[in-house]
């Protein structure tokens, strides 16, 4: 069956061209007149890819794409302009478009757009088909979690993922930035070819423009040979830069200049290499603030937050806290030969209270701990108290820690108190200090009104 493609653009002689075009290499065009023309076409028709104008009578190109994001959410959308501008790219691709071309259209370079906006398209549908089989019930891949907060996250990465847009993907240490990079790559046409992850914060200043760009031989002592930087081994794939605002300054401006000419230069070399890459890049900084210091360059910025995703702290979405359990209790049985079946009650309130600053990632090596000394069926409090005073992570936070009590009226629990004890005067007392306003205390405690009442109706409290 032909690709099927609508042509979109008011001026007759234009559109005719077009179609006459497309028609020759062997598509299955459509034309329409204007924007309101062809939303009612594909709509009808369902195209693989929509071709249309910037600029036209009833509905302009801006807003064919954003009804077709509803009506037509699989079509891959090229705009075309003979006013274009960086701004006006930027904003097409934030809407959603595929691509941007100018007037008069190169036809080289359509050509060779046109099979790449077609894979697009079958990976919107195969990306909406795995979101519904998966989100209902564990998550996204290897993402977890069904809460509104994780649900927004999916949503970003099936808008993002079939487009070749860059995303800057922000949120604290431990969020998951590089496995949600991971998802995009794997749920976007570039599937098939390298996924390259570099930590710029890891890499010393001086290896820095090395790692990315590659060297020749000779270029600086101990360059014994030519060497691939992480652009060209990244080439038809996707690049993924962490913690991009520990790259200096001078370094951005370099990396700037290949991310808008699609071109390498290597340490010491003259010749311009082109590739193909994708660049994701991530940051646990605040990205406004790091433009205030200057740690940040603001062009670069801009150019990276083509589509920007914020990833939730733990802590704002401890409703997930049970789906991670016991994700990783799976993962590390596996690893370790174990046959643990699940955390008891206690266990697993003292998981969802803790404050994990260092979210999903601290949540796991604590878990990865209790699970390696657990000889039980099920992990108690004591595989995660037995940790508590360990190196590294905290597993589990004793109760009169926790951040969330008012200053002021701390909850000592003595050696020996029962967990059931040490929850009932934590509750009462942070319901005590919040005036028996019940909302503000399950919001204090890190826990849903609903689990607040069926605690209070267990432990007799007002």
């Amino acid at each position: 069956m032909s690709l099927k493609i609508l042509v979109v653009d008011d001026e007759t002689a234009a559109r005719r061209g077009l179609v006459s075009l497309l028609s020759g290499w062997g598509y299955a065009v459509e034309e329409a007149a204007d924007g309101q023309e062809a939303l009612e076409k594909a709509v009808a028709g369902l195209p693989s890819v929509v071709i249309t104008d910037l600029v036209m009578p009833r509905l302009d190109g801006h807003a064919l794409l954003k009804s077709l994001r509803e009506e037509a959410p699989f079509a891959a959308v090229i705009l075309l302009t003979g006013q274009g501008s960086i701004e006006t790219a930027v904003a097409a691709m934030k809407d959603g478009a595929y691509d941007y071309l100018t007037k008069p259209v190169d036809v080289a370079r359509l050509k060779l757009l046109i099979p790449k906006a077609a894979s697009s398209s079958e990976a919107l549908r195969e990306v909406a088909l795995l979101r519904r089989q998966l989100s209902q019930v564990m998550g996204m891949g290897r993402l977890v979690g069904t809460g509104p907060l994780m649900q927004e996250v999916y949503r970003m990465i099936e808008m993002a993922a079939p487009t070749p847009a860059t995303v800057l993907i922000t949120g604290e240490s431990g969020t998951g930035k590089e496995l949600v990079a991971r998802t995009i790559h794997e749920l976007s046409p570039r599937a098939r070819a390298p996924f390259v992850a570099v930590n710029c914060a890891a890499i010393p200043e001086t290896l820095l423009e090395s790692e990315i760009f590659g060297h020749e031989k000779g270029a600086f002592t101990g360059a014994l040979e030519r060497r691939a930087g992480c652009f060209e081994l990244a080439h038809q794939g996707t690049l993924f830069l962490d913690e991009i605002v520990e790259m200096n300054p001078a370094m951005q401006a370099k990396f700037l200049r290949v991310l808008e000419n699609n071109t390498v230069r290597r340490l010491g070399g003259r010749a311009e290499v082109q590739m193909d890459v994708r660049v994701l890049a991530a940051t646990n900084k605040d990205p406004q603030k790091a433009l205030r210091e200057g740690t940040l360059r603001e062009d670069l910025f801009y150019r990276l937050n083509v589509v920007s995703l914020v990833l939730p702290p733990l802590r704002d979405r401890r409703e997930d806290i049970p789906l991670l359990t016991q994700a990783f209790i799976e993962e590390f049985n596996a690893k370790y030969d174990k046959r643990i079946g699940g955390v008891d009650e206690g266990a697993q309130a003292a998981l969802e209270m803790a404050p994990w600053p260092g979210n999903v990632r601290e949540l796991r090596n604590t878990l990865e701990r209790a699970v390696i000394v657990c000889g039980d069926q099920r992990l108690g409090l004591k595989h995660l108290s037995d940790l508590s005073g360990s190196a590294g992570p905290r597993a589990a936070v004793p109760l009169h820690e926790h951040p969330s009590t008012p200053s002021g009226n701390d909850l000592a629990v003595p050696i020996g108190t029962s967990l059931d004890e040490a929850e009932k005067q934590l509750i009462l007392r942070t319901l005590a200090a919040q005036d028996n306003n019940k909302t503000r205390a399950a919001q204090v405690l890190g826990i849903s009104l609903k689990t607040l009442h069926n605690k209070l109706k267990v432990y007799g409290g007002p």
